[in-house]
């Protein structure tokens, strides 16, 4: 491939050596050519990867604040000269396969990147981004939707009243930086900003998370190598502002500390150690991985290969350790001791902030009306009506590239598993080239859990591998995790049977993963989890009491990580408003949908809001070990490995000595509700006796509610839910494809064009419901009359065949979506 893509591109510069590049840290061998015309730069990765991606980015320094590059980036995506039909984009999605399609607005760049698995469409989706890109239309009408603009309320009458319409788009230090075109440095920044605020042996985390001076840190925090010269913030949120002066005292102290004692040479094996994990790790996304990092480096000229080349630096960085044992201490003394540049910003709540922001953009309008003439008023009547109907009308795409369902590969590839048994726990394992990592889950159901206690279940998930355990306390068992493994994770499982809408699954996930040479330390350290970690003491006199360290606070420890993970549910509404809304509008729909609102929706935000309020946290110390009685009990268990052929048996053995070593947790406990259970076997053709057991829900009476949560946004996420049929019935693929016609169809022109949301459709999910939803929406009682308006659309049957072609395509690729040799088998 590499002589090919020589051959056909040396035309382009003359051949030189120096610009093809073997990567062997990433597999891959790099082509880095220019073109003398233009002076654009290409980078040709070629790899042994099915999941091809293609990217172009452009330098987009931003003049001010009005967001014009992040108006540009969705305008060119509005027509080109050989694809002028509106959205050309969003219109492929229904005539691809892509894994990937987006674009991105960053600080100073713009990327455009697509991935697929399919040849003929990477040719399709090629000529569209390189035409959208180099050749847009850029229509005036355009921009009028993409940007903000004055128009009529309604605007088929001129009397209603003009509004703006269109798609909407603390305490903190902020230190300035290297330019991040110096590869190296940035590199050791970046290792030295983990070292300094990530995880709790890090100085920042001691000095400004564990005494509770706020709730976590702030969102941006750490090394930012986004834009030309690189900067690092810390700072926290949910703190009181009249300790402004005191963190900022907390935060020169803590750099003079760094400075005079620096770092435990374990802290930086394990960083080095997390580096190695992440090089071996074979991400399904490898491509654009690889063009969002070296994104910010080659947009301002730096060396994208040099960046690539990451076990020079970390034997370079070891080096320099050596010849220089305070060399992070003079970075620190460097860039953060000796450095004037730096910003503090404070950022304090207003409980009149929308008002107020209502108020200013009221006076702005008025500014601007008064001083339309006639004319500008005749002007923007006409232009209103000139983009409803722009907008009502049918685009013709035919002028666009498109598969066929015979393009698709008729059939899925086989994933051979094995199953066994170790220590009676059904265990599978799955022989995939995982590039020297072995991958371990195991599912621990919850049928015997009293119902008050499950919605602590995520809180036990979160807190279980960070308490400490065995000989370790918690900052050890995290230091160990680190070393030794790729991470260790709890979360909760709900999962829907194929057959019936009231039957599910309930349980908790543990993952981890380790290099091949840390196998026994990755069990062991489970083990410490399931044995040693001791919640109460029989007498009940002393809580949360870790073996090693009996004078620990450990109310104290539960008390950071409650307010941290409070913190980071509350969060995330903002960012994924629309799941939210999904989740609970499901809730009264199926009892799989009422267990998932308690897991991960409001229930569950609006209760760890409450958990973090609380002064006394005995009530809930006294919770957690009998949670942990009920789940982590083999009886309730089963496991899958995902390793390589030659170190599986390796693997199976690890497994059943971890077996062997939580043997005595082994006691069988009668469910809840013992009527309501059914068995199924795992594999029912496998003919192995290992089977799951399911909750049936025989009284479950489905009903409609309507909830209405008030949120300090400006914005909304709308959602409807539909119960429809289970997986396996016959009308569930028609389901499918009907979401998708609707989304593309009707929702997208009615939610996003001219409701100036920022996104919203319709979707079938797994455990049959039928979901309606809309993010970042200005208009919510419009969008439900959207909801409503697409299934009278589709009654109608206002779609064609070629419509349902295309919904297969989208509907297939997600079915053929690349997985990754950790999740093979899952």
């Amino acid at each position: 491939d590499i002589v090919r893509i020589w051959n056909k591109t040396k035309t382009l510069r003359g051949p030189s050596k120096k610009l093809v590049t073997a990567v062997p840290d990433l597999f891959l061998t790099s082509v880095k050519l220019s073109h003398d015309a233009t002076g654009a730069q290409y980078l040709h990765a070629a790899r042994d990867d099915s999941n091809n991606l293609f990217s172009v980015q452009f330098r987009t320094t931003p003049m001010d604040s009005t967001g014009v590059p992040h108006i540009l980036e969705h305008t060119v995506l509005c027509g080109s000269q050989r694809f002028p039909c509106r959205d050309p984009f969003f219109k492929m999605l229904n005539r691809s396969l892509s894994t990937f399609m987006n674009a991105f607005t960053a600080s100073d760049y713009t990327m455009y990147p697509f991935s697929t698995q399919n040849a003929k469409d990477f040719q399709n989706l090629l000529s569209v981004y390189l035409d959208a890109v180099f050749f847009p239309c850029l229509r005036e009408l355009d921009f009028c939707q993409e940007g903000w603009r004055l128009e009529h309320e309604t605007p088929t009458d001129p009397s209603s009243r003009l509004m703006f319409k269109g798609v909407p788009l603390l305490l903190l230090l902020y230190v300035l930086f290297v330019y991040i075109t110096d590869t190296f440095e940035a590199f050791t920044l970046s290792l030295l900003s983990s070292l300094m605020i990530s995880g709790p042996n890090s100085p920042f985390y001691k000095a400004l998370i564990e005494p509770e001076i706020g709730s976590d840190f702030s969102s941006s925090v750490g090394f930012d190598g986004s834009t030309r010269q690189a900067s690092f913030t810390i700072g926290l949120q949910g703190m009181a502002e009249d300790d402004t002066e005191k963190v900022k005292h907390i935060i020169a102290q803590t750099i003079d500390d760094i400075v005079a004692t620096g770092f435990e040479e374990e802290q930086i094996e394990a960083l080095l150690h997390k580096i190695e994990i992440q090089m071996k790790h074979q991400s399904t996304s490898f491509g654009l991985a690889l063009a969002s990092y070296i994104a910010s480096c080659w947009n301002h000229d730096g060396d994208p290969v040099q960046l690539l080349k990451i076990s020079e630096n970390v034997s370079r960085f070891r080096q320099c350790l050596k010849e220089n044992p305070r060399y992070l201490q003079d970075k620190v003394q460097h860039y953060f001791k000796d450095n004037t540049h730096r910003l503090t910003l404070t950022m304090s709540p207003d409980e009149r902030f929308l008002e107020k922001q209502a108020e200013a953009e009221e006076q702005k309008l008025q500014e601007k009306i008064k001083n339309l003439s006639d004319a500008d008023h005749k002007d923007i009547y006409e232009k209103g009506l000139q983009l409803l109907a722009v907008q009502s009308t049918t685009q013709d795409a035919s002028c666009l590239p498109a598969l066929k369902v015979s393009d698709i590969e008729p059939i899925i590839p086989y994933t051979p598993v094995q199953l066994g048994t170790a220590g009676g726990v059904p265990v599978q394992c799955c022989e995939q080239p995982t590039n020297g990592m072995v991958y371990f889950r195991a599912m621990c159901n919850l049928n015997s859990l009293p119902e008050d206690l499950k919605i602590y279940v995520p809180l036990f998930c979160s807190v279980i591998t960070k308490l400490g355990c065995g000989e370790l306390d918690y900052r050890q068992q995290a230091q160990r995790i680190e070393l030794k493994t790729g991470g260790m994770s709890v979360s909760p499982q709900i999962i829907p049977d194929t057959d019936q809408l009231d039957l599910y699954e309930q349980g908790i996930m543990l993952s981890s993963s380790c290099l091949e040479r840390n196998l026994p330390d990755m069990f062991q350290l489970w083990s410490d989890i399931f044995n040693r970690l001791v919640f109460f003491q029989e007498t009940e006199k002393e809580i949360f009491k870790s073996l090693c360290n009996p004078h620990f606070d450990d109310e104290q420890r539960l008390r950071v990580l409650v307010m941290m993970s409070a913190q980071e549910l509350s969060n995330g509404i903002s960012y994924s408003g629309h799941m939210y809304a999904m989740t609970r509008a499901a809730r009264t729909l199926a009892p799989s949908a009422d267990l998932q609102e308690t897991f991960s929706g409001m229930d569950q935000v609006k209760f760890m809001k409450r958990i973090a309020e609380l002064t006394d946290l005995t009530s809930v110390l006294r919770k957690l070990p009998r949670i942990k009685r009920h789940l982590l009990n083999p009886e309730n268990m089963r496991c899958a490995v995902n390793a390589t052929p030659q170190k599986m048996s390796d693997a199976a053995g690890e497994v059943e000595r971890f077996m062997g070593n939580i043997a005595a947790n082994r006691k069988e406990r009668k469910p809840v509700r013992p009527t309501v259970v059914e068995v199924r076997p795992l594999d029912p053709q496998a003919g192995s006796s290992a089977s799951r057991k399911l909750i049936s829900e025989p009284h479950f009476k489905p009903c409609q509610m309507k909830t209405y949560f008030q949120l300090p946004f400006n914005v909304n996420f709308v959602s409807e839910c539909v119960r429809t049929v289970p997986f396996s019935h016959a009308d569930y693929a028609s389901l499918c494809i009907l979401a998708m016609i609707m989304t593309c169809k009707f929702l997208h022109g009615e939610i996003r064009e001219k409701g100036g949301a920022y996104g919203g459709g319709a979707r079938m999910g797994g455990g049959g419901l039928f979901s309606f939803y809309s993010y970042r929406d200005p208009n919510s009682t419009q969008t439900l009359s959207a909801f409503r308006g697409g299934v009278e659309w589709a009654r109608a049957g206002k779609f064609t065949q070629q419509d349902i072609d295309e919904a297969k395509l989208s509907v297939f690729s997600a079915v053929d979506a690349p997985v990754a040799p950790s999740d093979k088998g899952q």
